[in-house]
């Protein structure tokens, strides 16, 4: 009998072992389930036990990734991948709520039609509710929506960069000047940091650069914020080594791909993608 109780014991432990998985590189932890709730077009959640992530959609209507951006894809190779008409695609920013704290991720593009504010809303949120932004990187269409009329869309927001993508920015000339506006309207409020600073809800920077110099993603949990990983991901899931026009070190970028998803797939992770085709959230196996 005490030998039955044992190997029940030893059973139930390894069991619940394999429930909370790993979240450790090399680690298998268990694939969580899709709870994606609807809360408005363009808008939906994914509420997990440590976090409640948002998806809220900028771009109005339908967006395209033309083959233009992709030398590498031949016709052939955009025939058998579905994709002569172009990559399904997305601008999106994502709200996260965790340890108490709500954190933008990204701002959008900024434009009269873009879905930033009026997702915000579904969610019972104004701008001036929004209180933590974490910036991915330096893009318009990451940064665009902070600003306008020269004045700051989200009055009371801490602001979170990178400190690598910051000043490499900042050293540019020419092409700077939108990053040059939106730094100095911020910097009151602007927190740069380095890799392995404390970030706030407990969030944790994963340094990716190639897309731009500082370009990070970001990882709670089983949730990974990946930024401009991939800009065609019908096209780039398969073929990492492909870039897109938009990737200023075209050499890193491919390698960090190639790494992250792999990081991705033996960790069973969720996948946020700012340009991922709708609704931006790639669960783990798909």
């Amino acid at each position: 009998m005490k030998r039955i109780l044992f190997v029940l014991s030893i059973s139930i432990f390894a069991a619940v072992l394999v429930s909370c998985g790993s979240n450790k590189k090399g680690g298998h932890a268990a694939a969580p389930e899709r709870q994606l709730t609807v809360v408005a077009d363009g808008v939906q959640t994914l509420a997990l036990d440590s976090l409640k992530l948002t998806w809220i959609k900028d771009n109005a209507g339908a967006h395209v990734m033309p083959l233009s951006l992709f030398a590498a894809v031949d016709s052939v190779m955009a025939d058998t991948l579905g994709v002569k008409e172009g990559a399904p695609a997305t601008i999106s920013v994502f709200y996260m709520e965790t340890e108490g704290a709500g954190i933008l991720f990204d701002a959008g593009m900024g434009d009269a039609d873009s879905g930033l504010l009026k997702g915000l809303a579904a969610l019972q949120l104004s701008p001036e509710d929004i209180k933590c932004i974490v910036l991915t990187h330096f893009h318009g269409d990451h940064i665009g929506g902070l600003v306008k009329d020269g004045k700051a869309v989200f009055p009371n927001a801490a602001l979170w960069a990178p400190r690598v993508e910051y000043d490499a920015w900042m050293a540019m000339e020419g092409s700077n000047a939108q990053v040059v506006q939106t730094m100095d309207i911020y910097k009151d409020s602007l927190h740069l940091f380095n890799i392995g600073d404390a970030l706030p809800g407990g969030i944790r920077a994963i340094p990716a650069y190639g897309h731009t110099p500082g370009h990070t993603l970001y990882q709670k949990g089983n949730v990974l914020i990946i930024a401009d990983l991939m800009h065609g991901a019908a096209i780039q899931m398969k073929y990492p080594d492909i870039c897109a026009s938009y990737d200023m070190d075209p050499v890193k970028a491919a390698q960090v791909r190639k790494e992250i998803l792999q990081y991705v797939k033996e960790n069973n992770l969720i996948m946020a993608g700012m340009h991922l085709p709708e609704p931006a959230v790639t669960m783990p196996g798909e």
